[in-house]
């Protein structure tokens, strides 16, 4: 299982993936994680990367020789080779269970970070399988993206977390039907004139896990409407009723 970033700031990705979950996962070798900054392949002794656009305007452009030389010194056969850009898919809890099962197959993700403009029409043409966006946003560069997609992808991997099961029911997890996770609570039992719900305290496993399975689903309809669309229109065609029949 490898994961490889392409970026021209490595020491950035380096640091972000030493520390917590995933850190803890590379360093026991679920999965290997390799850094490559684009400058080594630059083709002159300036490291130089970038240049002006043809045509004009403002911003540099990543110039196509040092990504495509890079993405192609790194590539195993069969690699998925993900483009970080406004432009691209948006990424979400199914892409990222996607790429794990891949992972899990023996599969490669490279990840190429851009800067400035962007790259060269050109790499996207020649070494990119997948363009994928964080949302309708734009950062300073691709490396958090990348970095965001990297952790979601290796947190379903067998080993990385101490209890698969606590990912299962994250929000979009397959224990909450792709719906948002329920409401938590710890000590204290009382905060500030705030308790907590008195089921989770009666002992009753049934009855708790009915209260979840309705908070997931009314959180749900009350932040994310979408998604009680997308995961019960199915469940309730084949009940014969209306998905906003049930509370």
């Amino acid at each position: 299982m490898r994961i490889d970033l392409l970026t021209l700031f490595p020491d950035m990705c380096r640091h972000a993936l030493e520390v917590g979950v995933v850190g803890r996962a590379l360093q026991r070798g679920v999965a290997r994680c390799v850094v490559t900054n684009l400058r080594d392949f630059a083709g002159d002794r300036h490291g130089t990367v970038d240049d002006s656009p043809y045509g004009g305007g403002a911003g540099m452009v990543l110039r196509a020789e040092p990504a495509v030389e890079a993405v192609e010194s790194v590539r195993q056969t069969g690699a998925r080779v993900v483009l970080t850009t406004p432009a691209g898919r948006r990424f979400d809890q199914a892409l990222a269970e996607e790429w794990a099962e891949e992972l899990r197959a023996g599969g490669q993700l490279i990840f190429l970070c851009g800067r400035y403009k962007g790259f060269d029409e050109r790499v996207r043409q020649l070494v990119v399988t997948d363009e994928v966006s964080l949302g309708d946003f734009i950062l300073s560069g691709g490396e958090l993206a990348a970095l965001v997609m990297v952790d979601a992808v290796l947190r379903r991997l067998p080993g990385v977390l101490g209890r698969s099961e606590s990912a299962d029911t994250d929000s979009f997890g397959p224990a909450r039907g792709g719906r948002l996770d329920v409401e938590w609570y710890t000590r204290p039992l009382e905060y500030r004139g705030l308790g907590v719900p008195e089921v989770l305290l009666s002992g009753d496993h049934g009855a708790i896990e009915d209260w979840r399975e309705n908070n997931s689903r009314e959180r749900s309809r009350a932040r994310r409407p979408d998604l009680l669309q997308d995961c019960d229109s199915e469940e309730f065609r084949v009940a014969g009723r209306n998905p906003e029949e049930k509370a």
